[in-house]
């Protein structure tokens, strides 16, 4: 099963977020820039789950 790479943050649905880019992936796939993510303390505010760095795709 593959990871679906999201290309936008959920929170401020303006950072694009190509499968290359740093970002924040709580494990329901919910996914954030690097700067909301730290914002809301690395925890998921949909599932209240870790919000881990995502892997990248080249």
């Amino acid at each position: 099963m593959a990871l679906e790479m999201r290309d936008r943050c959920e929170r401020c649905e303006t950072a694009a977020l190509p499968p290359d880019a740093p970002a924040r992936i709580c494990s329901y796939e919910c996914t954030f820039c690097v700067p909301c993510g730290a914002a809301m303390r690395d925890i998921c505010p949909n599932c209240g789950g870790e919000l881990v760095p995502r892997p990248r795709r080249t």
